[in-house]
């Protein structure tokens, strides 16, 4: 079974998104994680990345922080680090998982392997407990090289002896846990093939203490766009077709094939530890559309029915396209929402193609004599079908590209009767074109349009259902173009995917008390505005006011003209569009 689950790379991001300490806890993030977990069984995050590599634990920070981040050259290993946080960030961790089912992922650093900082394998053992169920040993050490944190020398068996270093420092450490705890070699396939770790013996080296084999890779990157050096910047509109068919799946996951079955010779799970639509945050256009959510399901379930474990999509900051979700900036929180990304639609749709049993397995159909723009799979749960998934990566308003699956229940190798069901049930994932954003649903349901969501699904779920033809013994299930249909073979393949409710969470604490008063719009609308106020001068700052009262004016009125500036200001903010 594949588990599709989050990759907070920036530890800065784990503290906008999720919280600011362990009692001060985001309610919509909690609320994404809830949907996912009832749905999957369970959500597995990182926290780590490339900010893991610079990062230190220290024992307080002044104003009472749990992270900061340090303006340094990450390039040199004997400069202060990059990153501090406390404990305060694992307890937060501790705290999440207390309340919704989420595992946790840390990064260890490897950036200075002749001095290591083991402190977060130590104290998060301690803190997170079972919920801790990953420590990643190098991030991407195939680029170590490139970028400048490894001599032009380092190679795989360089790796091979730091990955034994870290483990060897973590017994003498006293780390209570070095069975089936740490992850590598979470190359990026780019300067170094996995296999040429596996020959170095990496596997049957540490076996003991891998609890999964890593890889993390790309399908393209946007980095030319950010950073010089890398050539000229990449047109996203000639980059999106390659992301609207099935080949983009089997393109990506093509050189990991040999190393997901060395991995489960190993008795090892083999997991995609990081990817997205494309490094350096994605593409604008491409990463924050529809079509991103059909490649991203489809990739996840083409990944499933190659072996992997599970994937983890990386989630970045305020500037960063592909993200499953985004907070509102910390200064903007009071009256913005946060944006739901169309590729976390497709995290709960690959959750409930999947079900939360952990037992199912997954077959490519092959769908529509290999049609790479019509792929479709079949969902086996104790060796008996399940579920059906259909994709259609075309964009056709006038429905002359839909197409009709006919399905028919032959018994065989189904597992099911040889007879067709009375009836189907189907979930359609759907948007009017590959390039919407925000006009997404899911079952009918929606998180709506930027700064619009609390984590919540909106609106009554609707699963079709659809009856079956005895005569012919089959049902028609029509996918629309673009879109996405789940077909359910029974009910019991409706309760394995649908959580029959879902926990949801309210903020129990105010953060803003100042500046907080609001106005009626129908009364600001029909104001006089500032005319006539000329010569008065004021200040929104609380305990400061360095006007001069005018003569004749009351207190009472300069306070409500205040507030009519304010909520201009707030209104205007509400209409902004990107």
């Amino acid at each position: 079974m594949l588990l599709w689950g989050h990759d907070d790379a920036d530890t800065i991001t784990i503290r906008i998104s999720v919280g600011h300490n362990g009692s001060v806890i985001h309610p919509p993030f909690l609320n994404l994680m809830s949907l996912v977990a009832e749905r999957a069984g369970r959500i597995h995050v990182r926290v780590g990345g490339n900010t893991q590599e610079e990062a230190r634990m220290v024992p307080s920070l002044p104003d009472g922080k749990a992270i900061e981040k340090q303006k340094v050259d990450t390039n040199n290993p004997t400069q202060t680090p990059a990153l501090l946080y406390t404990s305060e960030i694992l307890y937060m961790l501790a705290n999440i998982s207390s309340l919704v089912n989420v595992k946790w992922y840390l990064g260890v650093p490897l950036n200075d392997s002749a001095n290591l900082a083991l402190d977060i394998a130590l104290y998060g053992q301690q803190i997170l407990g079972d919920n801790l169920i990953g420590l990643q040993v190098g991030n991407e050490p195939d680029l170590y090289a490139r970028h400048g944190h490894r001599p032009a020398t380092y190679g795989p068996f360089d790796y091979y002896g730091e990955f034994g270093n870290v483990l060897g420092a973590m017994k003498t450490m006293g780390v209570p846990r070095t069975s089936n705890i740490l992850l590598g070699p979470s190359v990026a396939a780019a300067d170094w093939t996995p296999e040429m770790v596996w020959d170095t013996g990496f596997i049957q080296t540490y076996s003991d203490a891998l609890a999964a084999v890593t890889v993390e890779h790309y399908p393209d990157d946007n980095c030319a766009a950010l950073y010089e050096g890398f050539g000229d910047p990449i047109d996203p509109q000639t980059e999106f077709p390659k992301f609207l068919d099935h080949n983009a799946g089997w393109n990506m996951i093509g050189k990991f094939i040999n190393s997901s079955q060395v991995a489960q010779a190993a008795g090892k799970p083999f997991i995609m530890f990081e990817t997205n639509s494309a490094s350096c945050g994605g593409f604008p256009g491409i990463s924050t559309s529809f079509g991103a959510a059909l490649w991203a399901l489809d990739y996840g379930l083409t990944m499933a029915s190659a072996n992997f474990s599970h994937a983890l999509l990386h989630v970045g900051g305020q500037n960063v396209y592909y993200n499953p979700f985004t907070a509102p900036p910390t200064n903007e929180s009071h009256f913005h929402q946060w944006t739901i990304g169309p590729i976390f639609y497709s995290v709960l749709a690959v959750s409930e193609t999947l079900g939360s049993s952990n037992n199912s397995r997954i077959i490519d159909l092959g769908a529509n004599g290999q049609n790479i723009y019509t792929p479709g799979y079949a969902i086996y749960e104790n060796d008996k079908l399940a579920r059906l998934a259909f994709v259609n990566f075309m964009t056709d308003p006038s429905g002359a590209n839909d197409y009709t699956v006919s399905i028919s229940v032959d018994g065989g190798e189904s597992g099911r009767p040889a007879a067709t069901p009375p009836q189907i049930k189907v979930k359609y994932l759907v948007a009017p074109s590959v390039g919407d954003k925000f006009n997404i649903t899911w079952g009918n349901q929606t998180f709506g349009g930027q700064f619009e969501a609390d984590g919540r699904l909106k609106n009554d779920l609707h699963i079709e259902t659809i009856p079956c033809d005895a005569a012919t013994n089959t049902c028609q299930v029509k996918v629309p173009a673009p879109g996405f249909a789940l077909v359910f073979m029974s009910d019991e393949a409706v309760a394995e995917s649908e959580p029959a409710s879902t926990a949801t969470f309210a903020t129990t604490a105010v953060t803003k008390i100042k500046n907080t008063a609001t106005l009626d719009e129908a009364v600001l609308a029909t104001s006089n505005g500032n005319k006539g106020m000329e010569k008065y001068k004021g200040s929104t700052s609380f305990g400061s006011n360095a006007a001069a009262r005018g003569a004749g004016v009351y207190p009472s009125v300069m306070a409500l003209l205040a507030v009519a500036a304010g909520a201009g200001v707030v209104l205007r903010a509400f209409s902004r569009q990107v």
